[in-house]
């Protein structure tokens, strides 16, 4: 009720146990980076699928119940796709979510998939009223248009745990941080603008799961079906799996 101007940036941001829920994810870019450091990957250590530090499964692990749901749901159904609605800005950002030089607060951290996210970023960007107005405005200090109105989220600011980073890092799916408006909390009556601003976007999105290589991997013998097969693509140290 106090709106985005009275409120803050914080206001909303933890839950009610004093967690934010958008740093609460296993860090798995550590260990991946480091393994490359060491020439480790991927025979000795993964590039996908890495899998959760034993200290975040510990009971006294400060993980958010919500936060373990979601670990779990992803862990059950093999989702390709995903996107999680923020407000306070107007941009599309994609991962790496955290930069590689630990102690930088903004550096440019491209995953080895940097073209389909760069992609998925700028079909919602481009469909989005709001972003693609040549009118607009910026919200705060940064001016994305600049940039199409998407962000390597390193290359903005530097977060560790962060969903993006670990979907991709733990899971097959890609996903994208998609900040819907200047104004973290729209009145109720603004609401019915964000909803057809963001419309178009949401379903050209979805769409975006119907782009690239699709199939069964099957037993050359057997023509059986082969779950959790490893996809590697030349020249894209980040595989995936059936």
């Amino acid at each position: 009720r106090q709106g985005s101007e009275l409120a803050g940036w914080a206001m909303g941001r933890w839950t009610y146990e004093g967690i934010d829920l958008n740093h609460n994810f296993a860090d798995l870019n550590t260990a991946l980076w480091d393994a490359e450091d060491n020439d480790l990957v991927p025979h000795k250590f993964p590039n996908h699928y890495i899998p959760i530090p034993e200290y975040y499964t510990f009971a006294n692990a400060t993980v958010a119940p919500e936060t373990r749901a979601v670990i779990a749901w992803m862990q059950r159904y093999p989702f390709v796709l995903s996107a999680n609605l923020h407000g306070g800005e107007l941009v599309v950002t994609y991962p790496f979510d955290m930069s590689r030089t630990y102690w930088k607060a903004q550096e440019l951290t491209p995953t080895p998939d940097d073209g389909v996210f760069r992609w998925l970023a700028t079909v919602y960007a481009t469909a989005n009223p709001a972003m693609a107005s040549a009118e607009r405005r910026r919200c705060h200090y940064d001016d994305f248009t600049r940039y199409g109105n998407i962000i390597n989220g390193a290359n903005w600011h530097t977060v560790a745990g962060s969903m993006n980073d670990f979907s991709y890092l733990h899971t097959n799916c890609f996903e994208i941080t998609v900040e819907l408006s200047c104004d973290k909390f729209p009145h109720a009556s603004e609401l019915p603008a964000e909803w057809e601003n963001n419309r178009e976007s949401l379903l050209l999105f979805m769409e975006q799961v119907h782009r690239g290589i699709k199939g069964v991997v099957r037993d050359s013998d057997t023509e059986q079906g082969i779950p959790n097969a490893i996809i590697s693509v030349d020249g894209i140290n980040h595989d995936v799996r059936t």
